[in-house]
C-alpha cells in the first residue's frame, strides 16, 4: 500500500510518500519512498499582514500541482494534506483551500494546534523507551511549538503555543508568551522524576546532523547552548557558507534553538532524542488507520 502526506507549515511544505507492508506479526511497517520539501515561507506573510499574498498563493498552488504529479507517478491512491499555524491564522485560508482543491483535486485540512501535537506522537516513539521517565515531545515550527507529555505511559498534556521561529524573527513573541509557556511546562512536568525530551522538526534534525552523533544518541542541553551561541555570533550568510545550510534554514535555526533550550530548561530535561519524526510521519500513521478502518467498514478514503 502506498500512502502520502502533505504537511503545509509556516516555513515549508513537505510531501512524504511511504510504502506500508505487513510484517509476519501482521503489524504495519512504514518505509519512506520519497520526501520533498519546498520552502514556501507562508508565515512571513501571515504573521505580518494577517493573510497570504497572491505571489505565495501561486507558489503554493504550483507546489501542490507538482506534488499531484509525483503522487500520480508513484501511483498513490491515498493522500492526507494538512496545514498548520500560518493557514490557521490567515484570513484568506478558506479561499486558498478552495483554489487548491479546484486546481489539483487535493483537499487541505487546517488542523488545530492540539491535533498537530497529537499527530506528532502518532509514531509512539516513547513506547520503546524506559518507563521510569516522563517524555516531552517538542515540535518547533515557524508559527507554533507543539508540546506533548507522557508519564507512566499515559498522556499528561498536549498543548500548542504560538511561539515559532518565524514569529520570533518577526518580533511577535512577547515576554508574556514566554512566561506563559514557562509556567505551563514547570507546573505540568514537576511530578516527573526525570524528563527526557524528544524533538522533531527540520531545525533540530539539522543540529543532530551537524553533531555527527550516532543515531539513537541524545543531544545534551549544553551542546544545544553551544550551537546557539556559535550560530548567534554569525550572519545568515556565514551560517549558509560554513555549515552548507539553505537560507530558509540558516535564518530560523537560531530562534529554533532558543525554543528548544528554553523548553528543556523549564522541563528540567538534560538531553533530547532526535528520532527524525515529524507531522508528515504522524499524518501517514493517521491515514493508514483511516484506510484500514474504511476497508473494514466498506467506506471510502
Amino acid at each position: 500500500m502506498k500512502l502520502a502526506a502533505i504537511d503545509i507549515g509556516s516555513n515549508a511544505a513537505r510531501l512524504l510518500i511511504t510504502d506500508v507492508y505487513l510484517d509476519k506479526q501482521n503489524k504495519p511497517e512504514f518505509i519512506k519512498s520519497n520526501l520533498v520539501r519546498v520552502p514556501l515561507r507562508l508565515g512571513f506573510d501571515v504573521f505580518e499582514t494577517g493573510e497570504i499574498s497572491e505571489n505565495k498563493i501561486n507558489h503554493l498552488v504550483s507546489t501542490i500541482k507538482a506534488y499531484r504529479h509525483l503522487l500520480d507517478a508513484y501511483d498513490v491512491k491515498h493522500v492526507k494534506a494538512c496545514a498548520t499555524s500560518a493557514m490557521r491564522d490567515a484570513k484568506n485560508s478558506e479561499a486558498i483551500i478552495k483554489k487548491v482543491k479546484k486546481e489539483t483535486g487535493i483537499q487541505i485540512e487546517v488542523i488545530t494546534g492540539d491535533s498537530e501535537a497529537s499527530m506528532i506522537y502518532e509514531n509512539h516513539t516513547a513506547e520503546s523507551l524506559p518507563k521510569d521517565a516522563g517524555y516531552l515531545y517538542i515540535d518547533v515550527g515557524g508559527g507554533s511549538t507543539e508540546l506533548t507529555f507522557f508519564m507512566n505511559s499515559e498522556l499528561q498534556f498536549k498543548r500548542s503555543f504560538n511561539i515559532g521561529t518565524i514569529r520570533i524573527l518577526k518580533q511577535q513573541v512577547t515576554d508574556a508568551h514566554w512566561a506563559e509557556m514557562k509556567e505551563y511546562i514547570r507546573a505540568n512536568t514537576k511530578n516527573a522524576k526525570r524528563v527526557m525530551a524528544i524533538g522533531s522538526g527540520g531545525n533540530i534534525n539539522k543540529v543532530f546532523s551537524l553533531s555527527k552523533r550516532k543515531e539513537g544518541r541524545p543531544l545534551p542541553l549544553d551542546l544545544l547552548r553551544d550551537y546557539y551561541k556559535e550560530f548567534s555570533s554569525m550572519s545568515v550568510q556565514e551560517r549558509m557558507s560554513r555549515y552548507l545550510m539553505r537560507e530558509d534554514r540558516a535564518d530560523v535555526i537560531v530562534p529554533a534553538l532558543l525554543i528548544y533550550i528554553n523548553v528543556l530548561k523549564w522541563a528540567g530535561a538534560e538531553e533530547i532524542l532526535i528520532p527524525k519524526i515529524g507531522l508528515a510521519d504522524g499524518l501517514i500513521h493517521a491515514l493508514y488507520d483511516e484506510v484500514v478502518k474504511n476497508a473494514l467498514t466498506g467506506g471510502n478514503s
